[in-house]
């Protein structure tokens, strides 16, 4: 009998868990709470043994024709003039003679769906509101009104997840709060800036600039140490707020850049934490990606372990979906000392780039030769 899956997330975690599941055979339900797929979203890198997942998906073209093309960077003081440049690196993607891929977020999720076809089943604009667990199903009753039995509920809805907070008791001591806030969204390009990216940091406020792929837009990304009392989730224009707030200081060009954000249609808000969990499951559901174990943007990591985890977690539920717990426990074995190795590149007083050194053994952290061989 063909068993069922309902995915809560279809951000690039839950489109790769969809991905795999739907090749082994499961009926694949992805559920969003967007009203429709997020367009946007900044530069995210694909990595080390991640590349490996992404050619036997059949995309490491696709991807490697999608990939940015900033030849360089600047970094700035607080008045907009260049106190360094090099081109041999960017702020986001590291070294430009590695063999990694950066592309932006909405076109990896873009091949993830192409690769989907018409094969599974999109709620947009829904979310769970109720898991009822029996030894045999998992019973969910979706905010739409919608119930309906799956075998499986997998949680991929990001650091703050949803998922977590219905299944596992105590879920608020699993996220570490690490003091910074992360706000993103894009701009038109009214500084000109082609193939290059800008960044400035100084106290407790930063900033990366980079174009889009066509060049027309800016793709900006504010940081700043957290205020003591957060900002609610749902209030846009108060978050636009305190990043004009913290930003006012800032002189050159950014303050066009903080008129343009305050008409920002994509807009993406977060105190960052990182996800320390004790189990990645419990019954039958199981959690992937940020849900599980969120490294922060700070690792440059989250993508990779977005990818490889959904890979794994997919894997063993094929071989052992008869026995869930199994499956849980073989994935998280596998995953947890990669995990661990990415979560600890996590280093918010660094200020040059990270050694390469250490980010090619954490980017290399995980053997998956034994999972890849059947299917590439």
């Amino acid at each position: 009998m063909k068993r069922s899956v309902l995915i809560s997330g279809a951000g690039i975690t839950g489109l790769a868990l969809a991905y795999w599941l739907n090749r082994a055979g499961f009926d694949v339900t992805l559920v969003e709470r967007s009203a429709e797929f997020r367009r946007g979203g900044q530069a995210i890198d694909i990595r080390g043994v991640a590349l490996d997942v992404l050619k036997a998906m059949g995309l490491h073209h696709n991807a490697e024709a999608l990939r940015t093309r900033n030849q360089g960077m600047s970094t700035l003081d607080a008045d907009g003039k260049e106190t360094a440049r090099t081109e041999e690196r960017t702020f986001s993607a590291g070294r430009l003679d590695s063999e990694d891929i950066e592309i932006f977020r909405d076109d990896l999720c873009e091949l993830l769906m192409q690769a989907l076809g018409g094969a599974v089943e999109y709620l947009y604009g829904d979310g769970i509101r109720v898991l009822d667990q029996t030894e045999h199903e998992v019973v969910v009753t979706l905010a739409s009104g919608l119930e309906k039995s799956f075998d499986f509920v997998l949680g991929a809805d990001g650091v703050y997840s949803h998922t977590r907070k219905l299944c596992f008791d105590d879920e608020a001591a699993f996220v570490k709060p690490l003091g910074m806030v992360l706000a993103l969204f894009s701009t038109p390009n009214l500084i000109d800036l082609k193939h290059w990216q800008l960044g400035h940091r100084e106290g407790n406020v930063g900033y990366i600039i980079y174009p889009s792929r066509d060049q027309d837009e800016l793709r900006v990304g504010v940081g700043y140490a957290a205020e003591r009392e957060a900002l609610s989730r749902n209030d846009i224009d108060a978050q636009k707020a305190m990043v004009a707030a913290q930003c006012a200081h800032l002189g050159g060009f950014f303050p066009r850049i903080i008129e343009a954000m305050r008409e920002a249609g994509q807009f993406y808000y977060n105190e960052l934490a990182q996800i320390h969990m004790p189990a990645w499951s419990t019954g039958r559901v199981a959690l992937a990606g940020d849900a599980a174990h969120c490294a922060s943007p700070f690792t440059g990591q989250g993508t990779s372990l977005a990818l490889v985890g959904s890979f794994v977690l997919a894997r063993e539920l094929a071989c052992h979906a008869d026995q869930p717990g199994q499956a849980f426990a073989a994935y998280e074995r596998r995953m947890r000392p990669f995990v661990n190795l990415n979560q600890a590149l996590l280093d918010l007083n660094r200020k040059g780039p990270m050694p390469d050194d250490v980010m090619t053994k954490a980017k290399n952290g995980i053997e998956l030769e034994d999972l890849l061989k059947d299917i590439i």
